[in-house]
């Protein structure tokens, strides 16, 4: 894969070019500030970037709004937006356009690097990979029950893996069911959640924008 990283600590960004490279990848340009940040995107436009939230000059959202804009002007860029913490917001903006890859991870979870290139590596492919820290802070909150009161308990369960991007495959393996019977639950939690399948609509994307957005 051809990669950008993004991130203005040097310490952090080195160290995840030499973890990426290490896995068989390629860092084919990185970042420090958010206007490198979409300076970047654009000329090499990646398989995916990583792209930190909070960057210089004002040290707020500029990474978000650069990987924002990135997108605007190339259609379903695969985006792994790092933060420091659990803030929905930043992954439901990242998920609102329905197209392309997207992930949203909390630094700390860099440092489990099979975890990380998984998750590089799921974005990639247009997934989506949520941090499972950040799936239960939202679980922790409570409002997200109250948002989906409608789903089973197993329901959600299954709805929280799927955030974190996992196949049904992967979600029946860490559930102990059967291919068949997540299968039944994803197409029982899509009905509930209003979400059909019109050809075009990726409906995994929609089912965790649903999940993440508030009340």
């Amino acid at each position: 894969m051809r990669i950008v990283v993004a991130e203005d600590l040097y310490l952090l960004r080195d160290g995840m070019v030499r973890l990426i490279e290490a896995y068989g990848h390629e860092v084919v340009g990185t970042a420090t500030t958010g206007p490198e940040t979409l300076a970047a995107l654009r000329e090499f436009r990646p398989d995916v970037a990583v792209v930190d939230v909070r960057m210089p000059p004002t040290q707020t959202d500029e990474g978000l709004r650069a990987a924002l804009a990135a997108r605007a002007g190339v259609p379903g860029l695969p985006v792994l937006i790092l933060s420091q913490y659990v803030e929905q917001l930043y992954a439901r903006e990242l998920l609102a356009d329905g197209s392309g890859g997207v992930g949203y991870f909390l630094k700390e979870s860099v440092f489990d690097a099979d975890q990380f290139i998984d998750a590089l590596e799921r974005v990639a492919a247009g997934g989506t990979a949520m941090d499972p820290a950040v799936i239960a802070k939202l679980l922790s909150s409570g409002s997200s029950h109250r948002r989906l009161g409608g789903l089973t308990e197993r329901e959600h369960s299954v709805l929280a893996l799927m955030a974190q991007g996992l196949s049904n495959q992967a979600i029946a393996g860490r559930l102990f069911l059967s291919d068949s019977a997540i299968s039944k639950y994803t197409t029982s939690l899509f009905g509930k959640l209003g979400i059909t399948d019109d050809g075009t609509n990726n409906r995994r994307v929609l089912a965790v924008l649903a999940y993440l957005n508030n009340p």
